[in-house]
């Protein structure tokens, strides 16, 4: 019975800086959005072709070649 005395107040404790850290993240913005990170896992950040150095360089030759 002694112990409760003490684990009350730890545990109020733990749920106000608990709640304090739900506020701060919700002002701060951490829950403006959600859906990005989700779908970042998803899809690849690949350069498309058309922007690669590979595929200018080809580019450029191709039209050296055409103009001779």
């Amino acid at each position: 019975m002694d112990s409760i005395f003490l684990l009350v107040p730890i545990v109020i404790l733990f749920v106000a800086g608990a709640v304090k850290l739900f506020f701060w993240a919700v002002n701060s913005g951490q829950y403006d959005d959600l859906e990005t990170e989700g779908r970042r896992i998803l899809f690849d950040d690949d350069v498309p072709p058309s922007a690669s150095p590979d595929a200018k360089r080809l580019s450029a030759e191709n039209d050296e070649r055409k103009a001779d």
